[in-house]
């Protein structure tokens, strides 16, 4: 009878830990082939990004690269490979077998006692394709490439460049370079002399200072080359796939064997010497020869620890229902794993697919361009979207895979201060939106038919004129690794103040142009015209600049001051009593947040009157008026009219930041469901493509609010969670804190809490009704 009772209670124990799942479930594992590339399977390490599939027989993949950027600003992919076995192993769907392997990053196809290995090396660019089979097997690999010419560039094409619908003159893709060398492919694109930094530079009226800028377009090479173990080259071929013709170049095994490799070694240079980009490509591979042996188990403990450092794993009941808890733990994984995949990349993922596009087709039937597409162009920057991408990697703890970001807008300082000096003579950083890979705004958003005594340092642009605040939540992310990680974060600190001195200058130097006074009544800056994100347009004194001005200034005094000199440490301070307060308004008697003082037009849908709440958080659970902010949620009519969990939309995250339990739980689910493709986490394309970054990292971030956040030292479990919502969880929180915590059946336990001081200061708010969360502070 004894043992009878433990055993019963063993098993009862079983199914309890059963309802919440571990990494290993998320594995997406797939029993068909696809029928196209939009059934792909993202792969990726380092800065490589690739798409993998198997249709009628042969395994496809494309693959990507950070930073690839052509003459005009195209994201090009590297090209398509082509695997073929013969005899084939994989003629049918019996047996098949394509497993993500999530816990150390890669691909595995396997049937009829084959088995393909795909993975990416996190360390070096180089990919890798291991076969192993029972019997021996021809592999035929091709390397196949539709830029085989100079293709044109036609209508709608160009929305993949920063041309967009203005292109000047006939635009083409410039045709790469692809041959046989020692029995390998080598690929590469060189860009030709003239680029779109040369032509907006000209367009903007920068020329006179055009050879102090910095041109990351220039003689950019990028390329690779395909090789293998007894492999041989075995010629051309020509064909199309889906819209786009092609040419194939083969490389075929000398004899059938049981084990072959393939591996695609990539490179990027720039140089005014072509051959300085052929002796780099031939030394790393060279280099790699002799320090290779090492690389699988090193990218595989890097996949580990990866997934170590943080997580959230929800329940396993309901796993194919639509809009199901467990869908969005596996979904938060795998969008996490797609960021994983450009973690040191020189450029950020793009918010308009990072690097896992494929045929345009398959998002718009109309589109019928190469796999180069993309809408939004390549190597233009839209802030508003990619803070999405970037903002989750805090409290995920991926603050190493923050730096491409970070340096990224690092590297445009001097552009940016340049701008302001030439146009209107005054000190600052002038970032606008659409913001190309040089710092100068987009030419075609920039206007080619303006007014001719129009501010040449003006965007003619009905959506982005005097969009200038979108930099701060980058400045916002500079601070937050201080804060979270205590990293140093001295580099950043000069780039932050000349974002900073821009607005206060600037909007000094545009009172002036109106009048004698450089500032109101109360010493404070009039920030007229300005803008509440895209939206509200020719706003005076917008809540969204003002919450960034107030919040960047204070924290960089807070977290830098011994950094500073004595001198800029009083400008900061003088700065501050010039920086408006916030504008409040009333809705049905009730006191709100509202965009701005004033606004002449709406001209978008998103909702800057809730940026005082999130990413500033002067309002929230444990700050003070929290009454305020749920009125704004609760009666501000473009506020309930724009709601949505589309794309950029950060509706989820608002709810969540809000304390609204039921709210946040409604929205991240529709966030973070299943998409409609056969990989999960490709959402999109919402306002911008497919796979839609901005919407999972939107997601991530709303996730991570419900779960855990803080305020005033206190770090607060559970501020928006379902009690019912069986939960295991690892995040991060400032001064160096990870904490994990699991919810079971109601239940919390927290498990750790690193470093163990900061126990102190943990707040269940489970099942804490809002009146409660309002006396928080």
């Amino acid at each position: 009878m004894k043992n009878t009772i433990y055993i019963f209670f063993f098993f009862i124990t079983l199914f309890a830990k059963a309802q919440i799942p571990v990494l290993e479930n998320y594995n997406q594992v797939w029993n068909t082939q696809s029928h196209n590339s939009s059934e792909s399977m993202p792969l990726g390490g380092g800065d490589i990004g690739m798409n993998v599939w198997v249709e009628k027989g042969d395994l496809y993949f494309y693959f990507s690269r950070s930073g690839t950027f052509d003459e005009h600003n195209t994201l090009l992919k590297l090209g398509r490979v082509k695997v073929s076995l013969t005899p084939n192993p994989f003629k049918d769907n019996e047996g098949f077998r394509q497993e993500l392997v999530l816990k150390d990053g890669y691909v595995l196809v396997a049937q009829n006692n084959t088995k393909i290995k795909l993975w990416v090396d996190v360390f070096k660019p180089v990919i890798h394709l291991d076969l192993e089979s029972k019997t021996p097997l021809k592999m035929t690999a091709s390397y196949e490439s539709w830029r085989h010419f100079n293709r044109p560039s036609k209508g709608k094409a160009n929305n993949a460049n920063s041309y967009k619908w203005a292109p000047q003159g006939e635009i083409f893709t410039f045709k790469d370079s692809v041959s046989f060398e020692n029995n390998g492919v080598k690929f590469y694109h060189r860009n030709r002399e003239q680029t779109v930094f040369d032509v907006a530079v000209k367009q903007q009226k920068m020329e006179s200072v055009k050879e102090q800028m910095m041109n990351p377009l220039a003689n950019l090479t990028f390329g690779g080359f395909m090789t293998g173990t007894n492999l041989k080259s075995d010629g051309t071929y020509s064909g199309k796939y889906q819209d786009t013709d092609f040419k194939g170049y083969s490389l075929s095994s000398i004899k059938p064997s049981k084990k072959q490799e393939l591996q695609i070694h990539l490179y990027t240079n720039q140089s005014s010497e072509q051959s300085s980009w052929e002796n780099g490509l031939k030394n790393q591979i060279s280099d790699y020869k002799i320090n290779s042996k090492k690389a699988e188990k090193n990218t595989i403990n890097w996949w580990n620890n990866f997934w170590n450092r943080s997580f959230i794993y929800t329940q396993k009941n309901n796993t194919a229902q639509k809009d199901s808890v467990y869908q969005i733990g596996k979904n938060y994984q795998l969008f996490r794993y797609m960021l994983g995949c450009n973690a040191y990349g020189k450029y950020p993922t793009k918010f308009n697919g990072g690097l896992f596009t494929v045929d345009p087709v398959f998002t718009n039937p109309d589109l019928n361009f190469t796999p180069d597409f993309r809408n939004w162009g390549g190597g233009t920057m839209t802030a508003q979207n990619q803070r999405l991408v970037y903002f989750p990697m805090l409290k995920s703890g991926d603050f190493d895979m923050m730096k491409s970001q970070l340096d990224y807008y690092l590297s445009l300082q001097k552009n940016a201060e340049l701008r302001s000096q030439v146009y209107w003579k005054h000190g600052g950083a002038a970032f606008t939106e659409q913001l190309e890979n040089f710092g100068l705004p987009n030419p075609a958003e920039y206007e080619w038919k303006r007014p001719e005594d129009y501010d040449p340092g003006m965007e003619y642009n009905a959506w982005l004129e005097y969009e200038w605040d979108t930099v701060f939540e980058f400045c916002q992310m500079m601070l937050q690794q201080k804060e979270f990680a205590k990293e140093d974060i001295q580099k950043y600190n000069s780039f932050i103040i000349s974002c900073l001195r821009f607005f206060d200058e600037h909007y000094q130097y545009l009172a002036k142009q109106r009048g004698r006074k450089a500032l109101d009544g109360n010493g404070k800056l009039i920030l007229f015209p300005g803008s509440g994100a895209e939206t509200y347009k020719m706003a005076n004194n917008s809540n969204s600049t003002i919450a960034a001005l107030q919040v960047i200034t204070e924290k960089l005094l807070n977290l830098s001051a011994k950094q500073l000199s004595k001198e800029e440490v009083e400008y900061l301070k003088g700065f501050q009593t010039r920086i408006p307060p916030l504008n409040f308004g009333t809705i049905e008697n009730y006191k709100v947040l509202v965009p701005a003082k004033s606004w002449e037009r709406v001209n978008n849908s998103e909702v800057p009157q809730f940026y005082p709440i999130y990413p500033w958080g002067i309002y929230g659970i444990g700050k003070p008026d929290l009454e305020t902010a749920l009125n704004t949620w609760k009666y501000d009519t473009d506020a309930l009219k724009f709601r949505s969990h589309i794309g950029w939309k950060q509706d989820n995250i608002f709810a969540a930041r809000l304390g609204l339990t039921e709210e946040a739980a409604k929205y991240n689910l529709l966030k973070m469901s299943d998409s409609e493709r056969k990989f999960q986490a490709f959402w999109g394309p919402g306002f911008d493509w497919v796979p839609d970054h901005n919407w999972g990292g939107a997601g991530m971030i709303g996730m991570q609010e419900m779960l855990l956040q803080e305020a005033n030292g206190k770090i607060y479990l559970f501020p928006a969670w379902p009690k019912d919502w069986n939960v295991h969880f690892k995040l991060h929180a400032t001064q160096n804190t990870i904490i994990e915590v699991e919810l079971q059946n109601g239940n919390t336990k927290i498990i750790n809490v690193s470093p163990k001081e900061r126990e102190k200061d943990i707040i269940n708010l489970l099942g804490i009704s809002i009146e409660e969360k309002k006396k928080l502070n």
